[in-house]
């Protein structure tokens, strides 16, 4: 399996300790967001990972313990915008801090394994095209030769997210200043050795020189793994997203990095309060289990493909198939 460590949290920032943990004991519970009372126990021994996506702002508090994961297979998606403490709160400084953690992280396991996002993009009076364009020029000067690619995507309305947006004085730009702008994207990430490629959008940027992403990229894993994977879309995501199934252990209503674009939080108060409740030596992150909970093992394995197809044994053996 894929384990994805976290679309709905930042572990790698605020609950690194607790996952560590988790790995040294090779299982993790994780509460059902539609069903609160569906709590599984997941097992994430490296005979069953394939591999492990992390996601974050901030894997500062990773980089001293990376050898605990000497036994997986693993790589990060790495959020560096140019958004100040308005729309970011408790993201540390960009060019200070941020920059040389990516920088540090790069050469601990490979640019490769480090993928700069730059997402989502907002425009509004103070984060304009413009501003953006400077901003992104600026962070991939910074990070070239630590990095071979770069996500972008363009903020999502949620009714989650719709106040913040409206406070911000979000706007969209039309269709023909939006592929201008996605053009000059590309042509800075191609300046400074990068693929750039969006994430689970409608429109086609193509023609720009932006690729479609898969963010859980199975080429990627693959190449990781030393085999193939065998891994369908994962249906949990919208129909635009290109990546390929994983297993979620992360907990909505938990991530302290305060962004106002966030869809994972509903409110500061549930995040304080399940903040409250986490404790790095529970098998749960910021929970228990509960009196009306009904705890199952779900079932996992490993998604490589081990014995040769008829075109592999062609491609080793020569140009006829025996």
């Amino acid at each position: 399996m894929i384990l994805s460590v976290s679309r709905r949290t930042d572990i790698p920032n605020y609950y690194s300790e607790w996952f560590f943990n988790r790995i040294r004991e090779g299982f993790v519970y994780v509460r059902n967001p539609m069903n609160a009372h569906q709590v599984s126990r997941i097992d994430i021994t490296p005979e069953v990972v394939d591999c492990i996506v992390f996601w974050t702002k901030n894997p500062e508090p990773m980089l001293q313990r990376l050898d605990e994961l000497d036994a997986y297979n693993y790589y990060f998606q790495f959020t560096l915008t140019g958004y100040g403490k308005d729309v970011e709160c408790n993201i540390p400084h960009k060019k200070e801090k941020m920059i040389p953690i990516f920088r540090e992280l790069s050469k601990k396991i490979g640019m490769n394994k480090v993928i700069w996002r730059y997402d989502p993009i907002i425009f509004t009076k103070k984060y304009t095209p413009e501003n953006h364009l400077k901003a992104f020029e600026q962070i991939a000067a910074a990070l070239k030769g630590y990095t071979g690619k770069c996500v972008i995507s363009f903020v999502d309305f949620y009714a989650k997210n719709k106040k913040n947006m409206e406070l911000l004085g979000a706007y969209e730009i039309d269709k023909n200043e939006l592929m201008e702008f996605a053009r000059r994207l590309a042509e800075i990430a191609k300046k400074n050795g990068m693929a750039i490629g969006s994430c689970a959008k409608r429109i086609d940027l193509n023609e720009c020189g932006i690729e479609h992403n898969c963010c859980i990229d199975k080429v990627l894993i693959e190449n990781m793994a030393g085999s193939r994977i065998k891994a369908g879309k994962d249906k949990n995501q919208r129909k635009e997203c290109g990546c390929i199934e994983s297993v979620e252990i992360g907990a909505y209503n938990t991530c302290m990095n305060g962004c106002k674009y966030c869809y994972a939080n509903y409110s500061g108060e549930s995040v304080a309060d399940n903040y409250r409740k986490y404790d790095p030596k529970l098998p749960m992150l910021c929970g228990t289990l509960e009196k009306n909970d009904k705890l199952t093992k779900r079932k996992v394995r490993s998604l490589k493909e081990w014995q040769l197809s008829i075109f592999d044994l062609w491609k080793e053996g020569g140009d006829s198939i025996p």
